[in-house]
């Protein structure tokens, strides 16, 4: 999110409250967690907080993709079924445990019914952009933008209904999913 007109704000205080709002979440939920609540966790206020965010979505798809930039970066190696493989591990670890994953999952969940929360998700794709990083590199072939947003559905599709819909993670083969993809 770009920074709004006025003072530049202070890295520690965009620290601060990214942190707070991941903590926020997780112990108290999605509906309960507030501007207020936000601002008070880091050690801000409220005008601070307004002054750079508009919604509490807003706050969270910073801090989960933020995260998610870092927990879902492959680094690349000669082997494509390794990355695709090491690439899927790091979706369930992101997804099913991460605080990042655990924002992410709660904006979805949102977006069913919000439509400004669904137009900010779509606006930013963390597990999309993620996936096709991968797939270009392992997968040269798919060329245009709409072989990739198919192949980049096909690969994050199976992980993220699972877990979407409760299943156990453990249950999830990285390996099989990446050898699927490739079949």
């Amino acid at each position: 999110m770009e920074s709004k007109v006025g003072r530049p704000r202070s890295e520690r205080a965009r620290e601060a409250v990214l942190h707070a709002v991941d903590d926020l979440l997780v112990e108290v939920g999605y509906a309960a967690v507030t501007m207020k609540g936000i601002a008070e966790r880091a050690g801000v206020s409220r005008q601070t907080v307004y002054r750079w965010w508009s919604t509490k979505a807003e706050i969270l798809l910073e801090a989960s993709a933020t995260d998610a930039e870092e927990e879902l970066t492959v680094t690349p190696t000669d082997d494509p079924l390794a990355d695709l493989t090491t690439y899927l591990q790091a979706l369930i670890n992101f997804l099913a445990h991460s605080h990042a994953g655990s924002a992410y999952r709660a904006l979805i969940g949102e977006a069913q019914h919000d439509p400004e929360v669904a137009q900010l998700l779509a606006g930013k794709d963390i597990l999309g952009s993620s996936a096709r990083a991968v797939i270009t590199r392992a997968v040269p072939t798919y060329d245009t933008p709409e072989a990739l947003e198919l192949a980049t559905a096909r690969l994050i599709g199976p992980t993220f209904f699972a877990i979407m819909t409760g299943r156990d993670p453990r249950q999830l083969d990285p390996q099989a999913l990446a050898r699927t993809f490739f079949a």
